[in-house]
């Protein structure tokens, strides 16, 4: 019989963790501060659309899972995981305010023995900087008494091809035993399992992983720009491009980046390298293109429109990527903020998204001045404004 974990966060890591985790014969309690969350999934009501319904009510009516909003399950559980968000803030620095919370909740009910995990994403030796040390101080153990290991999510919404049990999976810890104990917890359901030499270079190897996909998006961005101005579609050059069989991995334009990875973790990099007077020049430059992306696209369209005062303008797609309802960090919402300071009357169309910022999704028809198409999702149907100016942030004109 496998022991019970307790999984901190029931978001977009956590939840599919604890699900799989619980099919796979572990008792599971998942743990979120959220009460509605809380409510809805013990109702059989997943949140994450990686998670469906039909998956969570198979552990629900197994026993095998449990949500919960209180720390207190921690006690007698042999591994903790801790899947919590680790956002900006509005300096755009790390902001440690979730992760410090749960660590603390999580150490006034610890046992002896008990493993910590910790999947959040972080700046290199926060693990064994600042998780461990408020670990021993709020639990009151002895630092031979837990036993710690990093092993950064690498989730990817809506992928069809890479899931949880599937993509490769980074695991360091303290010591031989800490590793050893979460590699075979992990081995119960994902394959192949990587261990690597320290916990600051599982750290730092996920903030590179977003940070390549940050600069290359940056960079692909500027030159859709100059193709733009030359008068050649970015595509093309891309097709072309790709026909090299070595040393060149195709990215595309968009409206910028979203999410919960990309616009974040390479600042993280960036304040790390910062802090021990290693700079990385080439984030901050890239944050920035990344953030005069909206302010591109408005200019476009002042190209095709003139002054865009009392101009209609419908943005089609508000998630930060396509085929998702997901909108944290989204750049559309920096673009809808730009066209509005310049007088365009906005209106937006997602079904995906349906309710976003106090508005709801408009129909997609011929009755404005112009559509930006931001996020293309999968299910639009361009023909319905087949008679209205479009700017295609994906490189080309539709």
């Amino acid at each position: 019989m496998k022991n019970k974990i307790s999984v901190i966060g029931q978001g977009y890591v956590g939840l599919p963790l604890a699900i799989e985790a619980a099919k796979n014969g572990f008792d599971v309690c998942g743990i979120d501060i959220n009460n509605s969350i809380v409510d809805r999934l013990n109702l059989g009501k997943s949140h994450i659309e990686d998670v469906a319904d039909l998956d969570l009510n198979l552990v629900l009516k197994s026993g095998k899972y449990i949500a919960s909003n209180n720390f207190h399950e921690v006690h007698d559980s042999e591994i903790i995981l801790i899947c919590v968000p680790t956002p900006l803030k509005e300096q755009r620095l790390p902001d440690l305010t979730a992760i410090e919370s749960a660590v603390i909740s999580i150490s006034n009910n610890l046992s002896k023995n008990s493993l910590i995990i910790v999947e959040s994403t972080i700046e290199p030796g926060t693990t064994r900087n600042f998780i461990i040390p408020l670990v021993l101080k709020h639990s009151g153990l002895l630092s031979h008494e837990v036993n710690f290991a990093y092993s950064p999510e690498r989730i990817d919404p809506s992928n069809k091809i890479w899931n949880l049990k599937n993509t490769p999976k980074l695991i360091s810890g303290t010591d031989e035993i800490s590793i050893k104990r979460a590699f075979e917890f992990y081995s119960e359901f994902i394959k192949p399992l990587h261990i690597v030499e320290s916990i600051e270079v599982a750290e730092t190897s996920k903030l590179l992983e977003n940070t390549f996909r940050f600069i290359n998006i940056s960079l692909i961005n500027e030159v859709s720009n100059f193709c733009y101005e030359l008068g050649i579609d970015i595509n093309d050059v891309i097709a072309a491009a790709s026909t090299k069989p070595y040393g060149f991995m195709a990215f595309y334009p968009s409206i910028g980046i979203g999410g919960h990875c990309i616009p974040v973790d390479p600042l993280y990099l960036l304040n790390k390298s910062k802090e021990i007077g290693a700079l990385i020049s080439m984030i901050d430059l890239a944050d920035k293109v990344n953030l005069a992306i909206p302010s591109n696209i408005v200019k476009k369209a002042e190209r095709k429109l003139g002054d865009l005062a009392g101009k209609k303008v419908l943005v089609i797609g508000v998630s930060y990527k396509p085929n998702i309802s997901d909108v944290r960090e989204t750049p559309v919402k920096s673009l809808v903020q730009a066209l509005k300071a310049k007088g365009a009357e906005v209106n937006w169309h997602d079904d995906l998204v349906g309710e976003w910022e106090g508005t709801s999704s408009s129909d997609l028809d011929d009755t404005y001045d112009l559509a930006i198409i931001a996020t293309p999702h999968d299910y639009l149907d361009l023909s319905k404004i087949k008679n209205t100016p479009i700017i295609n942030t994906r490189g080309s004109v539709a």
